[in-house]
């Protein structure tokens, strides 16, 4: 495929996705009542999303080891490069619930099906406050098995560049006491943090094995940047 036509493919993507997004979130405003309907409309939205990379830019998903994520509660702590894997995890979950920074909800109508679909908005200039904020919403999200999703940089990075670890993906680990699943993806390679450009070719999420319980903060950051920076999937463009 040329260049000319990628970009053509990618704007005509971006305009698919707008029109979809606007549809679906001014008729299924009635579904707000209730989060059990608007976490069912937000899975139509992404298998919307997903049929629309595939058909006109060509982007695929593949996930492997589907085998280390449990039934029942778990955290997911994945490596974040784009916006993909936020819509993604969402259809290869039961029941997952994102952290996110408070500022997304501030969306007007998107912004209504992230609070009332489960989602954690987290103040980040809170400190401890927003630390204890969100160890509260993984344990009540824990308890009744979900899947709480972490992003442990606490932000989008592309390929190949790494950032510090924020401390909660620590706290959870150490309060939660449920398994912590390190995952691996190559989103960014295709998709891209805020680009407009998207490459065709397949995306690959690989769960790896739960991180051992008990280790100490330094062996626990350690432990999961090693698996995490060791697995990098190529794209199968």
């Amino acid at each position: 495929m040329t260049s000319a036509a990628i970009w053509l493919r990618s704007w005509l993507y971006l305009i698919a996705f707008v029109t979809w997004t606007f549809c679906i979130a001014i008729v299924g405003l009635p579904t707000l009542s209730t989060q059990r309907w608007t976490r069912a409309l937000t899975r139509l939205w992404i298998r919307g999303i997903m049929l629309l990379a595939r058909k006109i830019v060509g982007i695929t998903c593949r996930v492997v080891g589907r085998e280390h994520v449990p039934p029942g509660a778990c955290i997911i702590a994945a490596q974040h490069q784009s916006s993909f894997e936020t819509y993604r995890l969402f259809l290869e979950l039961e029941h997952p619930i994102f952290v996110l920074k408070r500022e997304l909800t501030w969306i007007p109508i998107v912004g209504w099906y992230m609070r009332r679909g489960g989602l954690v908005p987290i103040d980040r200039g809170a400190g401890a406050g927003a630390m204890r904020k969100m160890l509260r919403a993984a344990k009540s999200a824990l308890n009744t098995g979900g899947q709480m999703v972490v992003f442990p940089e606490g932000t989008r990075v592309p390929p190949g560049e790494s950032r510090p670890y924020r401390p909660g993906i620590v706290a959870l680990y150490t309060q939660c006491e449920v398994p912590v699943i390190p995952m691996a993806l190559n989103s960014g390679v295709l998709w891209g943090k805020t680009r407009i450009l998207k490459l065709p070719g397949e995306i690959v999420f690989e769960f790896l094995p739960a991180l051992p319980p008990g280790l100490d903060k330094d062996a626990m950051l350690s432990e999961l940047r090693a698996r995490l920076d060791a697995f990098q999937p190529d794209s199968a463009a």
